[in-house]
């Protein structure tokens, strides 16, 4: 076994994830401080999220929220879909299957800078340097692990890592710890921090050569160390042997499957994050950058082979449907966004800049009802007419969805408590 260079978790943190977690077994109990009365309403149903994260902002008013005629409206054109709401036209597969999503056209927020708009939106909280909190992929993973945990035996039947980042690192942990951080793989699913080359006869030799250098340290009573990173060793074996690391094997699909959802890195992130919910993972992110476009940015959206519309469109539509058909949508939820959205002016370079005063956000699954476009903006999308929203109650809505108490409370290493999702609302017409 030998480890790689790391790209996303270095070698200590991935030993610390696992010292923490057994790949994210029992100790999911005694972390957190949070409150438990609905632990028997989570046991009902496996609940997942599934996060696409669009990295650098993306202009959503060229996307779900259009202002054809507008002078910022820009040359797409609208097409009606299968709910009330109409989007782009380069999103003909989506609209197909909008009648299981729902567009939030009133978001409002305030941090319009890349790393701290990206930190609120995926913690409800603006950055503070006295303290890290953690990501809603850690909470939300926090939360949902007592439902892979045996009634019967009382054993975790989670074997990998409850949260899964694709293509990206995500945010961490925050105070909750490592066991909750990401565990961030590549979308042809290689992880990131384990060289998976070795067959199963060497890593079996180098593993019992290891075993007994190991148990020969224990024996000369050198203190707990030996013996901890002997418990580290077996849990990283159990990780690399585990059949559930197949869920990360997306080859493994029949190639239309492949083919359906495409063969660029979002749309094997996004059939990953399906076989990943298959497995019982509580969360999946799934990170697809490039959408920071001061420049040139209608050509960057529809035109050529890497063009970011029709990658979207056709990922994202192959999740709904999959989930869809094999009955996991009911307990799924889906949330797309970025960390904000692009300007309604157009610059001089054909691109839009940043921008969070206005803008979407799309949401489906668990639940929530579908084929909605709640909020508006104005005519030009320059703002918000209706009520507006925030990360904080996007996180409430899906919590909500996924049967989390919101009056779940977690206390920082500083003792101040901090209620989930920072205390956001519900967006009532999602539930209605």
């Amino acid at each position: 076994m030998t480890f790689a260079t790391p790209t996303g978790m270095t070698r200590r943190h991935f030993m610390s994830h696992l010292a923490g977690s057994g790949a994210a077994a029992t100790a999911a109990l005694t972390f957190g401080h949070s409150l438990r009365a609905h632990a028997q309403e989570l046991k009902k149903n496996r609940k997942s999220a599934i996060l696409l994260w669009m990295s650098g902002g993306p202009s959503t008013m060229d996307i779900w929220d259009l202002k054809p005629g507008a002078p910022t409206g820009g040359p797409f054109k609208q097409i009606s879909t299968a709910g009330s709401a109409q989007i782009c036209e380069h999103m003909p597969m989506t609209a197909k299957v909008m009648d299981r999503l729902s567009i939030v056209r009133s978001m409002s927020t305030r941090e319009a800078d890349h790393d701290r708009g990206r930190y609120y939106m995926h913690t409800g909280y603006t950055p503070n340097p006295n303290i890290e909190h953690p990501s809603y992929g850690a909470v939300l993973s926090h939360e949902l692990i007592d439902q892979r945990i045996n009634p019967v035996t009382k054993q975790p039947e989670l074997n990998i890592p409850p949260f899964v980042s694709v293509g990206g690192g995500s945010e961490g942990p925050g105070f909750l710890g490592m066991a909750w951080a990401p565990f961030v793989v590549n979308s042809n699913g290689q992880v990131r921090n384990l060289e998976m080359g070795l067959d199963e006869k060497r890593l079996t030799q180098r593993m019992i050569a290891l075993d007994l250098i190991e148990k020969s340290f224990v024996d000369q009573k050198r203190g707990s160390a030996a013996e901890d990173h002997m418990k580290i060793l077996k849990k990283t074996l159990d990780l690399m042997t585990s059949p559930q690391m197949e869920a990360f094997k997306v080859n493994k699909e029949p190639q239309e499957v492949q083919d359906r959802y495409g063969t660029d890195g979002f749309g094997r992130g996004c059939l990953m994050a399906r076989r990943l919910v298959e497995a019982g993972v509580p969360f999946i992110e799934v990170d697809y950058g490039g959408w920071d476009n001061h420049a040139n940015i209608f050509n960057t959206l529809s035109q050529g082979p890497q063009a970011k519309l029709p990658i979207i469109d056709r990922a994202m539509s192959a999740l709904v449907e999959d989930l869809t058909q094999r009955g996991l949508l009911q307990d799924t939820a889906i949330i797309w966004m970025g960390e904000f959205s692009r300007t309604p002016r157009i610059n001089g370079n054909t691109g839009r800049d940043h921008w969070a005063r206005s803008w979407s956000v799309v949401v489906g699954g668990a639940g929530m009802k579908g084929g909605l476009a709640v909020g508006a903006t104005n005519s030009d999308g320059t703002s918000v007419e209706t009520e507006p929203y925030t990360s904080q109650d996007v996180m409430a809505s899906v919590c909500k969805a996924l049967g989390i108490s919101l009056e779940t409370t977690f206390t920082s290493k500083s003792g101040r408590p901090m209620k989930i999702a920072n205390g956001g609302k519900v967006i009532k017409e999602l539930f209605a």
